[in-house]
């Protein structure tokens, strides 16, 4: 791969994040500039990639029983049986459509993610038919990781002995917060009392990793409010713990609050929201947690390995099924059709339901793998010299340069290492490896 070296001057730091807009980085190059004319490269991909790396499959279930204030995923509200019935009919069928496919066929699963929405949502049989249906497809043998997402008051027993049943190893419930006033601010309809009952009920089931999730910044919190969900959190002892930054996109509630001055309490500075994780991130370790990633502390890190984040992260293989889902193989990004309709009606015709998609440049793998491995804290560089042929600390010179002299990041050639402060802040920092194309193009 032939690139060019950037100079050993420096940079400007990006801008301190703005108020609205997303924030965390999911894909690179950003959603916007993916279309529908590269659907073509991801349909050759399918038909000419041929790999021995890990494959996992993404599950969008796209069902809520209401949106939460912050939320921009796609998602339906109170739909009838028949209508999820029919949904995860259509999930099974494109899960049949990939399995026929020369880049699929026959390979191992390595990770199956469930998310929404709200996968517990569903009822037993409908997780049943699920996961039943998707092994039919492709073998899941060889899976090392199956997460399932859950919401406190849709959690019961029999639900989750069914998850167990079907060979989810890793269940993740979104807690946000503790405190009763912020849950009912930021849109959510659980209480705290319900993440209690919700996680005596997932002990007692036995599954071999709990994650739980808290959200920093949510709108109206206060240092204090925060600081007390950090212990409470820390009283459950999860086997980890997740933490975003509350951000506000604009196709979210909080955006339309907040165009016409009706958000329910103060919206907290990024250096603030930047702060308070701090704060958790330091209760954590000090309770035996090990910070593993921007955004998650885990109790055995050897044994605990968010394995569908290491192997995406790594340029590996990712099927993303159901509405609006996205994936990513043989270099190719894709997200497919964002509307129940068209989603369904396309699989019901035996076609994949492709809607847009991104062939990535020799160099665009290099930065996609390289800032979203910098999420993990560090990376080696020669693991990128032994994959794509340069030496990152030439190709990112500047930018490396930049940020060692902010103290937000250290290199050398066996590594690339964060600071305490580089973590917390790394998604602000990313795009400053963007290829100069994507710079100043909206994210999504």
């Amino acid at each position: 791969m032939t690139v060019c070296a950037t100079a050993s001057t420096t940079l400007p730091l990006p801008a301190e994040e703005p108020v609205v807009g997303n924030y965390f980085v999911a894909a690179y190059p950003p959603f916007s500039v993916w279309n529908p004319d590269d659907v073509s490269a991801f349909e050759s991909a399918l038909s000419e990639w041929s790999s021995t790396t890990p494959l996992g499959v993404y599950v969008h279930v796209p069902f809520c029983q209401k949106k939460c204030d912050y939320c921009y995923y796609l998602s339906y509200i109170g739909q009838k049986p028949e209508v999820v019935d029919r949904y995860i009919d259509s999930v099974v069928r494109e899960m049949v459509l990939y399995a026929e496919r020369p880049a699929v066929n026959g390979r191992p699963i390595s990770f199956v993610y469930f998310g929404g929405g709200t996968p517990s949502t569903l009822t037993s049989s409908q997780v049943r038919r699920l996961g039943n249906g998707l092994r039919s497809a492709l073998a899941w043998d060889a899976v090392e990781e199956v997460t399932f997402e859950c919401a406190p008051r849709s959690v019961r027993r029999d639900f989750l002995e069914t998850l167990f049943e079907i060979g989810v190893t890793r269940l993740s419930m979104g807690v946000q917060s503790f405190d009763n006033i912020l849950l009912k601010l930021n849109g959510r309809i659980h209480l705290a009392e319900d993440v209690r009952r919700a996680y005596r009920e997932i002990q007692q089931t036995g599954f071999d990793w709990v994650n739980l999730d808290l959200m920093v910044g949510l709108i109206g919190e206060t240092r204090a409010q925060w600081r007390d969900s950090v212990r409470q959190m820390i009283e459950l002892s999860p086997d980890s713990v997740t933490i975003y930054q509350t951000e506000i996109p604009y196709n979210t509630q909080l955006y339309s609050d907040l165009k016409t001055n009706r958000l329910p309490g103060a919206v907290a500075s990024w250096a603030e929201k930047r702060e308070r994780l701090s704060y958790a991130f330091g209760k954590l370790n000090g309770a035996g947690y090990t910070v593993v990633n921007a955004y998650a502390a885990v109790k055995d890190p050897a044994r605990h390995r968010f394995r569908y984040q290491d192997y995406l992260w790594h340029g590996h293989d990712m099927l993303g099924l159901g509405v609006a889902s996205f994936g990513y193989l043989g270099g190719v990004h894709y997200q497919n059709a964002a509307t129940l309709e068209s989603y369904e009606s396309a699989v019901a015709e035996g076609f994949l339901p492709v809607k847009r998609a991104y062939r990535l440049s020799d160099y665009d793998q290099l930065v996609r793998e390289f800032i979203l491995q910098l999420k993990l804290g560090g990376l080696n560089p020669t693991d990128f010299r032994n994959k794509f042929g340069v030496d990152i600390l030439e190709v990112f010179g500047t930018q490396l340069k930049t940020l060692a002299a902010a103290r937000l990041l250290t290199y050398s050639a066996s590594s690339v290492l964060l600071t305490n402060e580089g973590l917390l802040q790394v998604d602000r920092l990313l795009p400053l490896f963007y290829n100069a194309q994507y710079q100043e193009v909206r994210y999504t």
